[in-house]
Formats: structure tokens, sequence, C-alpha cells
């Protein structure tokens, strides 16, 4: 267990090629959209959070969270409505797909136990959301010193966007998440992955 804990912490030119992957994969993910026009500024209903849960069951918590956070940071980078939270938005991805990861991979599961799946990515949503709405009460309400009525009906529109996007990545993330494996096992790249495996 410990050697296996050793390789997951060890990063070379393989992780580095796989987390872009993935982190390109959650950025573009983001295109496929809906927005959402707020008091406050824009949200939107996207598909970016269901490859940020993939990530974090394909390649577990630290690296499933680097894939999620660099993608949909870049995606708010490029975008001159959400470029002042892109700091914000790589760490609360982040910690959606680590969350998700950690539970995916718990107990030796290798993201196969659809328990722990979904588990995961409930909880991964759940935190998101709150970091999310914190961070976006304080921004409006004591930074830019909204009237608190203003600052309510935008979070109200928000979670409503957040919760449609959470249910969407939680169900489509378990859907295509056996393809995912598939296609790692017959690429050979399953095992460098799930280090762990004897597949």
């Amino acid at each position: 267990m410990k050697e296996n804990m050793q390789k997951e912490k060890r990063f070379g030119t393989y992780d580095i090629v796989i987390i872009g992957l993935m982190a390109a994969l959650c950025f573009a993910a983001i295109y496929i959209k809906v927005d959402v026009p707020t008091p406050m500024g824009k949200t939107m209903v996207h598909l970016g959070n269901v490859f940020c849960l993939l990530s974090g069951m394909l390649l577990g918590g630290v690296r499933g969270g680097l894939a999620a956070g660099i993608g949909t940071m870049f995606y708010d980078l490029l975008d001159p409505a959400f470029v002042a939270g892109a700091p914000f938005t790589f760490l609360f991805k982040f910690i959606m797909a680590f969350i998700a990861g950690v539970f995916s991979r718990s107990g030796n599961a290798q993201s196969k136990n659809f328990a722990k799946n979904l588990a995961g990515g409930i909880l991964g949503e759940i935190a998101y959301i709150i970091l999310y709405l914190g961070k976006s009460f304080i921004s409006s309400y004591y930074l830019q010193k909204n009237a608190m009525e203003a600052v309510l009906g935008s979070l109200v529109t928000k979670f409503t966007a957040s919760a449609v996007n959470a249910v969407v990545a939680v169900i489509l993330s378990l859907v295509l998440l056996p393809v995912f494996l598939a296609v790692t096992k017959r690429s050979g790249i399953y095992a460098k992955i799930f280090p762990a495996s004897k597949e």
C-alpha cells in the first residue's frame, strides 16, 4: 500500500500528458452551454462539470483535481465575464474533482464501485456549489456593496444553474465512466491510471 501511495505521488511525463488531455476535455465541454444572465453578472448551464468529475474518477484526487482546475481556469481566462474569478475556479473545481477521485478510489475500488462513484460525484458537486455561492455572496454583498435583495436574487439564479449542472454532471459522468475505463484498457494505459491494478 505504501508503495502504491508513492507511485501516486510521483509525477512524470505521462502524468503531464494525461492531465493535459483531461484538462482540454474539461475546457472544451464548457462550450456546450446555455448562458443565464443574473443581476450580478452571468452564469451558465454547461457540460464542463461532467469532465471535472470524470477527471477525478479516472486520474485520482490530485491529478484529476489538477486537470479539472486547469481546464476550467483557462476557460475563465478567455472570457472577460469570468476572468477575475479564474483563481477561484481553479481551486473550486480542483476540490470537486479531488473529492470525486478520493471516493471513487477508496478501498482500492478503482472507480468501479457505483455507490462510491455516485457518492463522490454528489459530494464533489455539493462542495463546489457551497464554495461557488459563498464566494459569490461575499463578492457581491461585501465587496461590491450590492443590495441584499439583488444579491439574493442573483444567488437563487446561480444556485438553480449550479444544481442543474450538478445533476447533469453526476448522471453523465457515471454513464461515461465505463466507456472511458474501457478505452484506457484497450489503449494500454489502465495500469498507469490505476497502478495497483493487476489487470
